[in-house]
């Protein structure tokens, strides 16, 4: 919340001969961010912790973490440079670690993604998470080492450690985003990239109707039970904050078809993905609240086959680190073309054609 120091007007008035003089005094903001969490960081290690207790069914949830660090490590390999030091912040199970031992999807036959890559450092805050799938064949293909962190918002990393750092479908549970990029930033080497995916926007938006309108109809009021997410409005924005140049910000969306919203609901236990809002509503969600919100969930988003789908919108994110050889974009009005005189001049070829 914000603190703020606040003085009062005091009027002028005579008392016992004393004159008084009046005083204007301003609200003012103290110094500092604004210290406030969304999140309870405690109960979102417990979630994963707890996910992932029951290594078989935590693994059977990984689809959707698994085809996201797919997405990102084909970004990433768009770069022509090698990549000695890499960062997997948030690295739940290593899934970033076992897409890149993978063939790419666009060259099977120049071998596994990693072969730029060479050293990933898998940083998470649940260990049972970080170390579930260590004994996997995938950790002899490729050089990971695994940290685990204190706390999710404190990177205790020197300055210009790592070639690349990359995060996937962990930042939309930071409560201190803003700092965690700073730090991330101070972590990068010169002109090296952070490239993050992130849950935001309209994710489950579906479930966030139904659920809402049940409680409204059946309590006669709303509570928290989806946390909140991110604007990618907002997210360019962060990263400038932050230091980052060459800024690039863009959606994707996952559909995911459910047999019911009930199986939906089970999945994101299963990942703990489940809400940890610091203000949410303690205890499970009402008996009469899930069916309610089943059949809204299937009267307004149902598929034709009976299915229900369920919309994952995906914030991706790349910014590099300044430096005084990276490439800079020239001055407005020194370019040696026309866009506008290009333009026109197309236009005005197609329509004399027609």
């Amino acid at each position: 919340m914000n603190a703020f120091c606040a003085r009062a007007f005091i009027p002028p008035w005579t008392r016992r001969g004393v004159a008084l003089h009046a005083t204007r005094r301003y609200a003012v903001q103290a110094p500092g961010a604004p210290a406030f969490d969304v999140f309870s960081n405690q109960h979102k290690w417990q979630q994963k912790e707890r996910a992932a207790s029951n290594a078989e069914l935590s693994r059977s949830v990984d689809y959707l973490r698994d085809e996201v660090a797919s997405r990102l490590c084909e970004r990433i390999l768009d770069i022509n440079r090698p990549f000695p030091q890499v960062l997997d912040l948030g690295a739940h199970a290593c899934n970033l670690s076992r897409m890149l031992t993978l063939p790419s999807e666009d060259s099977p036959h120049k071998g596994p993604r990693s072969a730029r890559i060479g050293t990933v450092t898998a940083a998470e805050a649940s260990e049972t998470l970080l170390y579930r799938d260590a004994h996997l064949p995938f950790n002899n293909e490729i050089d990971v080492v695994r940290d685990i962190l204190p706390t999710s918002e404190l990177l205790p990393y020197g300055a210009n450690t790592f070639d690349a750092v990359l995060s996937s479908l962990s930042l939309h549970w930071i409560n201190d985003l803003p700092s965690v990029l700073a730090q991330v930033n101070n972590i990068l080497k010169p002109d090296c990239p952070f490239m993050g995916v992130m849950m935001g926007g309209d994710s489950l938006y579906e479930l966030r109707t139904a659920l809402q309108l049940a409680e409204q109809d059946r309590r006669g009021g709303v509570a928290t039970h989806i946390s909140p997410l991110a604007d990618v409005r907002d997210v360019g924005g962060l990263l400038q904050k932050a230091g980052f140049n060459l800024l690039t910000v863009d959606v994707d969306d996952i559909v995911v078809d459910y047999p019911d919203c009930f199986s939906l609901m089970k999945d994101l236990q299963a990942m703990g993905e489940s809400n940890a809002v610091l203000a949410r509503e303690k205890g499970p969600i009402h008996r009469d609240v899930l069916l309610a919100a089943e059949g809204i969930y299937r009267e307004l988003h149902g598929n034709a086959d009976g299915t229900l789908p369920a919309t994952f919108r995906l914030i991706y994110m790349i910014g590099w680190k300044p430096s005084p050889t990276q490439a800079k974009p020239l001055e407005r009005g020194t370019g040696m073309f026309s866009i506008k005189d290009y333009l026109e001049k197309n236009e005005k070829g197609a329509n004399e054609k027609d």
